[in-house]
């Protein structure tokens, strides 16, 4: 990797055919120059201009700091090395950061010992130096060939991307299409600029300047056909090309192939007429994916290459070297190692390994690896503890290359094993799902072992619950759980609630009745005896083994004990993060409102504090789900806009499945079925059964709002098909109102008979309430009074303001049909009091329908003060009136302190307050809207 930091070069290129492409480069950096973010990723083919673009933008940057990197294919087992060739010139201001920030960015670059880094503490670190650096001069960032980075690097750099706000800063991508890059998916739905190939006018242009002189027709004419207007292809195969021999009709070297791999068969064709030294040279340049300058001439130095042998390289236009050394283009790197020989490349890889300083061990370990002739214990051991570092500094891809790597070089078939089922689990763990599994194969190489065997069995299933989100998974679980019945019982409890855990995730769409969540726990009735004392995860999993073999009834008083004991272990920091998302759902189940506020807040923050991006979207919106029962809108629209923003920058499927109920209960209607269809779909496609119950509950929820009501009682037709734990009690709720008010008796009487059940086992203030408001739809007189009165007493003591103000709603309703108007409307005005300022529109809609009914005259809505704000800002102005200092306001929401300045300026002027110390005066009629408590 090259790095370097200018003002820039007074020598602008000239460009062919890139006027529009340069307009917009331009639009850019002005737009920094005044104090504007920006961020553009190039994409494109090999050889399509990307690099000289960029080089074009860095020439025209001179009166902006300027740093420049590139990624090299080769680094993926060097953690945050793009990171720190993009901070390497903003050290400086390392210890002026935050002490968490630096703490955070020092462990990530090596710089000091500590516990894995939060990736997105590290990302806000770079992302304060650069914008800290560009309070004196803007500043532009240019990353070159960026699906070549590593994958932390990949990662803190889109996050960085996305956190651009208001700072005159510039971040520049270029990105190879094609390239298989999982981690290079953070840059999706970034502004983009596709380069194509340039028009036939250009590339003749283009052509006659590389080849002046006189050319035959056909010569040209078949050039011109195999570049296709790409401008590396134009000046290169010409070069490669035999024009004596193409006159006669012959066809171009390597015709037929790839474009860049013809045009790195050109390059190996003029590298191989340089002098042996320089071929060499070039060699180490091309092994050593860092490019220190340093380290190249004292490995020139230990294999005897003066540094006379770099002057011909230069001549040709193949590097350029100054404090890193850099190929003029990437395909040279490539183009350069594969012609090596076997022999000369571990050669280099030695020397590099010896030349490089002894602090810098990983990449020491990586190059004595890649020197190794064969299986070496030694090395092998070496890079398994640069694993570890790796992993300590956060570098989980790099941690799994190592280990991976390791693996190879281990003699031994039992040690070899042992190492392949430690790569495989942090390839898992860092996302590459295929080469985990292709590392098990190793395993099948040691002599038999029946804990071994069970464990890759285990690892086998969580890498398809990873591929296949459930569908084969339980399964997979069921039968490694019962491997491990009599080598590990505690494990083979847990791994039989992880079985249960991935058909409750698949619900629906397993593939085979037995893998269901039924079919699961009746396997799982022979799991070993749980211990005495039972932990959280063993009353888990005799709860949910009951709830679905002898029903919820039976099965509420242990679940309820597991989630009390999971709630204690979380309390004293014990509990395990990957149950925190199953016991949510089950708390849901038990309408148990409390716990899963708790648990969903305490799981986000314990995100947060670990860094574990993949989970952390998904645990923010069970998090928005609390507040859109609580009422808490545009909470909830806060959070599920972080958890778009941190699944975009990782690269991950967002999770949908609550923005449909927000949707719906804000009443709008058209975006509400639009979300339940793609969320069906994208559910389906995933095999996440337990979407399909939440997105019918959404259209249920939305059509009662509306009073479509027999649209209401078909979307729960579906809701309710399985048992899904969680959400069937929700849907049996929708399904009672629709049925009564569809004077589908008998559909409403079985559905309240079940949920009355339910709650009753239950027990808790909100399911005495949703009990008692179901049961008086279907009662009359006096009965239907006094239940409607008690689901509200309940209701309200359950911190759930929509549901408390629905029963309100439906109270009013039957008041006004029982002719007690002035009651009617008593209840009808706190219940469209209530909806106005949360925003449910719908049901605020419902409400003053019936107030007119009422013979009440209705004066028009305020306009709301929330409607002003956008979910950001309202998150912000909320963190302000709490009293938090910019600072940390922009930690926690990873942004700059500039961009949360910026944010305040505009909240001030939306909400016509002077100043912060305003904040909390100006939101305090607007508690329920905005979160404040």
């Amino acid at each position: 990797m090259g790095d370097a930091v200018s003002g820039g070069d007074d020598a602008v290129p000239v460009l062919f055919g890139r006027r529009r492409e340069l307009d917009v480069l331009g639009d850019v950096l002005g737009g920094t120059r005044q104090g504007r973010s920006a961020v553009l990723v190039v994409r494109g083919e090999a050889g399509i201009g990307k690099t000289a673009l960029l080089d074009h933008a860095v020439a025209r940057a001179g009166d902006l700091q300027v740093i420049s990197v590139s990624g090299a294919e080769s680094e993926a087992e060097l953690a945050f090395a793009g990171v720190h060739q993009v901070c390497a010139p903003l050290l400086d201001g390392l210890d002026r950061l935050p002490a968490p920030q630096s703490a955070a960015l020092k462990t990530a670059l090596g710089l000091a010992e500590g516990s894995p880094p939060d990736r997105f503490l590290v990302g806000l670190a770079v992302l304060t130096l650069l914008t800290d650096a560009a309070a004196t001069q803007p500043l532009v960032c240019v990353i070159d060939d960026a699906q070549w980075l590593d994958s932390a690097s990949m990662r803190t750099l889109s996050i960085v991307a996305r956190r651009l706000r208001a700072d005159p800063v510039a971040m520049v991508f270029a990105v190879r299409e094609g390239e298989q890059n999982t981690d290079a998916a953070g840059l999706e739905r970034l502004p983009e600029l596709s380069l194509t190939g340039l028009d036939d006018g250009d590339s003749r242009t283009l052509l006659a300047a590389t080849m002046p002189g006189p050319m035959e027709e056909r010569v040209r004419e078949r050039i011109l056909a195999e570049a296709r207007g790409n401008p590396l292809a134009l000046r290169e195969l010409p070069r490669a090309a035999n024009l004596p021999a193409f006159t006669g009709g012959l066809e171009l070297p390597g015709h037929g192939r790839a474009l860049s791999r013809r045009i790195e068969r050109s390059f190996a064709a003029r590298v191989s007429k340089l002098p042996a030294d320089t071929r060499l040279l070039l060699l180490i340049v091309a092994a050593d994916p860092v490019g220190d300058a340093a380290v190249l001439w004292r490995a020139a130095a230990l294999l005897g290459v003066p540094e006379s042998a770099a002057e011909p390289a230069e001549t040709a236009e193949l590097i350029t070297i100054g404090r890193w050394v850099r190929f003029r283009h990437p395909l040279i790197r490539s183009a350069v190692y594969e012609a090596g020989g076997r022999t000369d490349r571990r050669r280099v890889h030695g020397a590099l390994a010896d030349a490089i300083e002894p602090v810098d061990v990983e990449h020491r370990a990586w190059q004595r690896g890649r020197a190794a002739t064969g299986p070496d214990e030694v090395i092998a051991a070496e890079l398994e503890r640069m694993a570890e570092r790796a992993r300590a500094r956060g570098g989980v891809a790099a941690a799994s290359a190592f280990l991976a790597d390791a693996t190879e070089l281990t003699p031994d078939p039992v040690e070899r094993a042992r190492r392949a089922l430690a790569a495989a689990r942090a390839k898992l763990a860092a996302g590459a799902s295929d080469a985990a599994l292709a590392l098990l194969a190793y395993t099948r190489a040691a002599p038999p072992d029946l804990m071994r065997q069970a464990q890759t069995e285990l690892l086998r299933a969580q890498i398809a619950f990873a591929m296949h989100r459930g569908r084969d998974a339980p399964a997979l679980l069921l039968a490694a759980a019962e491997h491990l019945r009599d080598l590990d019982p505690l494990l083979s409890r847990e791994t039989y609630l992880e079985a249960l855990m991935a058909a409750v995730f698949a619900g629906r769409l397993v593939w085979a009745e037995d893998s269901g969540p039924a079919g699961m726990a009746r396997a799982a009735r022979s799991a070993p005896a749980a211990p005495d004392p039972p932990r959280a995860v063993d009353l888990l999993l005799d709860g949910l083994v009951l709830r679905f073999t002898e029903g919820y009834a039976a099965a509420a008083p242990t679940l309820m004990r597991a989630v009390r004991q999971f709630r204690r272990d979380a309390d004293v920091g014990v509990a395990g993060l990957r149950w925190y998302g199953l016991v949510g759902r089950i708390a849901l189940d038990l309408w148990d409102q409390q716990s899963w506020d708790d648990l969903a807040a305490a799981q986000v923050q314990i995100l947060r504090e670990q860094g574990v991006l993949t989970l952390l979207p998904v645990a923010l919106a069970y998090r928005a789900g609390v507040s859109v029962h609580a009422g808490r809108f545009e909470e909830a629209a806060a959070l599920l806009e972080e958890s778009d923003a941190i699944s975009q920058a990782t690269g991950a499927p967002p999770p949908l499945y609550i923005e449909p109920v927000l949707a719906a209960y804000r009443g709008q209607e058209e975006h509400t079925l639009h979300l339940v269809r793609t969320s069906l779909h994208s559910a389906s496609v995933r095999g996440e059964g337990r979407v399909i119950p939440i997105v019918q509950y959404a259209a249920a929820v939305l059509h009662n709002s509306l009073g479509q009501y027999r649209e209401a009682l078909a979307a729960t037709d579906q809701a309710i098909e399985h048992d899904d734990i969680g959400m069937y009690g929700y849907g049996l709720l929708e399904r009672v109102e629709a049925a009564a008010r569809c004077w589908e008796t008998a559909i409403a009487t079985e559905a309240m008979e079940e949920l009355v059940a339910r709650a009753e086992a239950a027990g808790t203030e909100m399911a005495l309430g949703v009990a008692a408001r179901s049961r008086a739809l279907l009662a009359e007189g006096a009965e239907a009074d006094q239940l409607y009165r008690i689901a509200i007493e309940h209701l309200e003591r359950s911190r759930v303001d929509v549901l408390h103000a629905r029963a309100q709603l439906l109270y009013g309703e039957w008041l006004r049909r029982e002719r007690r108007s002035g009651e009617a409307a008593n209840q009808l005005r706190q219940a469209r009091d209530t909806f106005r300022r949360v925003r449910a529109d719908g049901f605020a809609e419902r409400a003053r329908r019936e107030l007119v009914a009422a013979g009440v005259v209705v004066e028009a809505p305020p306009a709301p003060l929330v409607e002003q704000l956008t979910g950001q800002e309202t998150t912000i102005a909320r963190l302000g009136a709490e009293g938090r200092t910019n600072s940390d306001i922009a930690a926690q929401l990873f942004l700059s302190s500039r961009t949360v300045e910026w944010h305040m300026g505009k909240i001030f002027g939306k909400l016509g307050i002077p100043s912060r110390r305003h904040l909390k005066a100006a939101l305090a009629d607007h508690n329920g809207c905005l979160g404040l408590s």
